[in-house]
């Protein structure tokens, strides 16, 4: 009996927090490359008259990969990683593991959570973890989307990922970390709806017709 009580209690907030930031880092890891991949999708022929786009064209997933690879190294597919890894532990940590902290607080610690308050609660995490988070995004992104051909001659703009907060913060001011937050917080509001509310509701029901038991 008492190992069944034990089972039950739910972990603290703070151990959630963790546990979605460090699984969040985890992901990003992995997926990092395929993450870069999009961002150079996204911007190609931003600049049409660059030497860059002349000189490397981005065809595909695959195709942006390997030629990133070829002409900046297997290091360009991770440029950026560190403030990627920044993003997991404030973004996920606040988007995934707050989740069922707002739920308690919209129901008042009610064991019955309807659907609008699922998603509510999941509007309101996934717009606090942009509002939280945007910064390093903005810095993840730069990162990202910098072309680094060794016969450009570019100069770096950033010597580091504490050195990009400082300089964005310095020559486009505080706002600069925080460019493009509203359209940001809408998307993820959406997305963290529709990811965690999803899983909740699949979660909720495998428990209770007992499911995954043997």
């Amino acid at each position: 009996m008492a190992s069944g009580k034990h089972a039950n209690v739910s972990p603290p907030a703070v151990v959630k927090v963790f546990s979605a930031g460090t699984a969040g880092c985890v992901a990003d890891l992995v997926t990092f490359p395929l993450d870069t991949a999009k961002v150079r999708l996204q911007i190609q022929g931003e600049a049409k008259s660059s030497l860059h786009s002349q000189t490397v064209r981005y065809r595909g997933v695959l195709g942006t990969i390997v030629t990133m690879v070829r002409t900046e190294g297997p290091r360009s597919l991770y440029s950026g990683l560190v403030a990627g890894l920044h993003r997991q532990m404030s973004f996920a940590s606040v988007r995934i593991g707050l989740y069922d902290t707002m739920k308690q607080f919209y129901t008042r610690g009610s064991e019955n959570v309807g659907i609008w308050t699922r998603l509510l609660a999941g509007c309101t995490t996934g717009a606090m973890a942009v509002a939280f988070a945007q910064p390093t995004d903005v810095v993840k992104v730069r990162f990202q989307a910098q072309v680094r051909l060794p016969e450009s001659g570019v100069v770096k703009r950033y010597n580091g990922t504490l050195d990009a907060y400082k300089t964005i913060a310095r020559v486009e001011g505080i706002k600069g970390l925080w460019k493009g937050c509203l359209p940001n917080i809408a998307r993820n509001a959406i997305v963290n709806c529709s990811e965690l509310v999803t899983y909740d509701i699949i979660k909720e029901l495998i428990l209770k017709h007992n499911l995954m038991t043997g």
